[in-house]
């Protein structure tokens, strides 16, 4: 069930931008190459589509895990904040283009566990993060380590959150309608999740 209140406002693509509203898009285009409708909803405010773009590609670039990690990560996250925009766009990726195979991207878009041990520990610690509102136990991260990670990639994991939630809640603030690029991955929240 989405909320009830939707922004009230348009949607900017490059054809109708100016200033520094162009200036944010050009550069997300650059990056992607093209507008995403989550883009074109976000940069109504410029400063959060320059955070969101600025922090995506720090993790991706420099947390320091795989491509097929980060899905996992971003799949996660997604599916704990029930935002159908978010796990269409990464579902699509993992598959095409982060080498996550189709079990796993099954697995995490339908909350079953990963059969790949370490990418299992990833989503459960990246979910038990989220459940707990960074209040972790020793044991969560010494499981976590234990797979194979570090403090370090606690570190990303919340670098993560913090990009996903500037995306997730935009996308359910906007309702944003997903791109037809990602329509074959389209999803739904499970019966009683927000979406």
């Amino acid at each position: 069930m989405a909320g009830d209140y939707r922004m009230s406002l348009d949607s900017i693509t490059l054809e109708n931008a100016s200033g520094r509203h162009r200036e944010v898009l050009e550069k997300a285009e650059a990056a992607v190459g093209f507008v995403p409708n989550m883009y074109a909803n976000m940069v109504n405010q410029p400063a959060l589509l320059e955070t969101y773009l600025d922090g995506y590609a720090r993790f991706r670039n420099a947390a320091g895990f795989t491509p097929a990690e980060q899905e996992v990560v971003f799949l996660a996250i997604s599916r704990a904040n029930a935002c159908d925009y978010c796990m269409a766009a990464h579902s699509m990726l993992a598959l095409n283009k982060s080498g996550l195979s189709a079990e796993a991207t099954e697995a995490l878009r339908n909350d079953q566990p990963i059969p790949d041990a370490k990418l299992e520990a990833l989503a459960r610690f990246t979910r038990t993060l989220i459940d707990k509102r960074g209040f972790i136990g020793k044991e969560d991260a010494e499981a976590f380590q234990a797979a194979g990670y570090t403090e370090k990639h606690i570190l990303g994991v919340v670098l993560a959150l913090s990009v996903k939630i500037l995306s997730n809640y935009s996308n359910h603030l906007f309702q944003t309608e997903v791109d037809s690029v990602f329509a074959e991955h389209a999803w739904q929240p499970p019966a009683g999740k927000a979406a």
